[in-house]
C-alpha cells in the first residue's frame, strides 16, 4: 500500500476569509462537497471578532448548516476563550490557535509580542483540555516576514516547540507570504523537527511566488506527512497586492498521487467542488490542475 498524507483543507476558513463575501449557503455546500470528495479534515470556520473578519461572521451559522459525515473532522479557528465557547456551542470536532515565529507580524497582527500571544493560549488550552478537544496550533511567518523579513529557523523552532509544549497534538507550519524557497524550507523543517516530532509538524505553505508544490516536495523526503491547502487555492495573500494566497488543493493532490502516495481523495470531485465555490465567487480557480481539467472535458 502506498503511503498516507493527511490533507488539512483550509478553503472554507483561511481560504474565504481572504476573499469578497460568499453567503452562507454557498460556504455549507463548499463544506459538503470538500467532505464528498474525501477530504477527512476540513478548517470549517473560525470564531474571531467579526469586527476584525466580518467574513466569518456566519461560522456557527455553516456548522449548524453543513450535513456531518462520519470521519470527517470539521475544525474551528479560535483565538481566545470567547471563540474557544463559541466553538463548542458549534460543535467544532476541533479548534486551532495561531502564534507568529515574527515579533513584527505579532505586535501588528495582534498587538502583543509572541510570549503574550502564548500566554494568551493557556486557557483556550485548558478549556480544551476539560472538554476533551484536540488544538492545533498555527506558527506564521516561517519563511519570511512582510515587516521583519527573514526569519530563523531557530526562532521558528522555538515558537512550535512553545506550542507543543502546551498541549497542541500538531503544529502547522505557515509560509503566509510565500517567499520561501524549497533549500529555505528544509532548513526551517530540520530546525523545528529537532525540537518538535517530526510526525506532529505539518505544512502551511502560500504560493505568492510559485514555490509552494517546489517546497512541499523538496520537505517529503523529511519525513513530514501532513499537508494544508485550500481547494481552488482560495485566498489572496494580504501582504502581495494581487498574489495568490493558500497552495491549491487540486494542485498538492495532483503532485501527490503522482509522486505514490495515498490521500484518500477524488481528484475529480475536489476540482468539482473548487469550481463550484469559484463560480459563487465569480471567479476562475486558482488551481493549474483544476483549470487544465475544466478546459480538457469542455470540449
Amino acid at each position: 500500500m502506498s503511503e498516507r498524507i493527511k490533507i488539512v483543507e483550509v478553503g472554507p476558513r483561511d481560504g474565504l476569509q481572504n476573499e469578497q463575501a460568499v453567503t452562507t449557503a454557498a460556504k455549507i455546500q463548499l463544506v459538503n462537497d470538500l467532505a464528498l470528495a474525501g477530504v477527512d479534515y476540513i478548517e470549517t470556520g473560525s470564531f474571531v471578532s467579526p469586527k476584525w473578519v466580518p467574513q466569518m461572521a456566519d461560522s456557527g451559522d455553516v456548522f449548524a448548516g453543513i450535513s456531518r459525515q462520519s470521519g470527517v473532522t470539521y475544525a474551528a479557528l479560535t483565538p481566545n476563550l470567547k471563540g474557544f465557547e463559541a466553538a463548542m456551542a458549534a460543535r467544532a470536532d476541533e479548534v486551532a490557535i495561531f502564534g507568529a515565529a515574527s515579533e513584527g507580524f505579532s505586535q501588528k497582527n495582534i498587538n502583543c509580542s509572541i510570549a503574550e500571544s502564548l500566554e494568551r493560549f493557556t486557557p483556550v488550552l485548558a478549556a480544551a483540555a476539560d472538554n476533551g478537544l484536540k488544538v492545533r496550533g498555527y506558527v506564521s511567518c516561517v519563511l519570511g516576514c512582510p515587516y521583519d523579513g527573514d526569519i530563523a529557523p531557530d526562532q521558528v523552532a522555538w515558537v512550535a516547540e512553545k506550542l507543543y509544549q502546551m498541549g497542541c497534538y500538531e503544529v502547522s507550519l505557515g509560509d503566509t507570504i510565500g517567499v520561501g524557497t524549497p533549500l529555505k524550507a528544509q532548513r526551517m523543517l530540520e530546525a523545528v523537527a529537532a525540537k518538535v516530532p517530526m510526525e506532529k509538524l505539518a505544512l502551511h505553505f502560500h504560493n505568492t511566488y510559485g514555490q509552494a508544490l517546489a517546497n512541499i516536495a523538496s520537505c517529503l523526503p523529511l519525513g513530514v506527512r501532513t499537508i494544508d491547502s485550500a481547494v481552488a487555492g482560495l485566498g489572496g495573500c494580504p501582504y502581495a497586492k494581487g498574489a495568490s494566497g493558500n497552495v491549491a488543493s487540486e494542485d498538492v493532490v495532483y503532485m501527490l498521487h503522482g509522486m505514490g502516495y495515498d490521500t484518500g481523495i477524488d481528484l475529480a470531485q475536489l476540482i468539482t467542488a473548487g469550481k463550484r465555490i469559484c463560480s459563487n465567487l465569480g471567479q476562475q480557480p486558482r488551481s493549474n490542475v483544476a483549470l487544465a481539467e475544466i478546459a480538457k472535458h469542455s470540449n
